[in-house]
């Protein structure tokens, strides 16, 4: 079904899309505050169900689509993440979506890695 870190880059994949799924529980960035525009927040929300979703379906099924889309949905709330380090935000909010980034990079490798075999040998 899955190489081991198969397997890990999916665990790590779940915890970002439900991270960014529950980014939309505080209903946005208030009045007033330094944040991601609200169409940003919601589109992190729908792309953090999917990729839930196509997470779950990959770890159970190995499908090989299921896990492009998870990819594909990490890979695209990440570069929501790229305007932080090019705006006047607080340092945290950029080592924030720093992490965020490259815990998204961790994840697409291993979920895209297979196990290394041995190469054969002949004589």
């Amino acid at each position: 079904r899955g190489s081991g870190r198969q397997r890990a880059g999916l665990v790590l994949a779940g915890l970002l899309s439900i991270g960014n799924a529950l980014s939309g529980v505080g209903g946005g960035t208030p009045e007033g505050e330094v944040g991601p525009p609200a169409v940003v927040i919601w589109a992190g929300v729908a792309l953090g169900v999917v990729g839930l979703v196509a997470v779950v379906i990959a770890w159970r099924t190995g499908n090989r689509g299921a896990l492009r889309v998870a990819a594909g949905s990490l890979i695209i709330t990440a570069l929501t993440a790229v305007p932080a380090f090019f705006v006047d935000v607080p340092a945290w909010l950029k080592a924030a979506a720093a992490l965020s980034v490259l815990v998204t990079i961790a994840a697409v490798v291993l979920m895209f890695s297979s196990e290394r075999r041995p190469a054969a040998v002949t004589d």
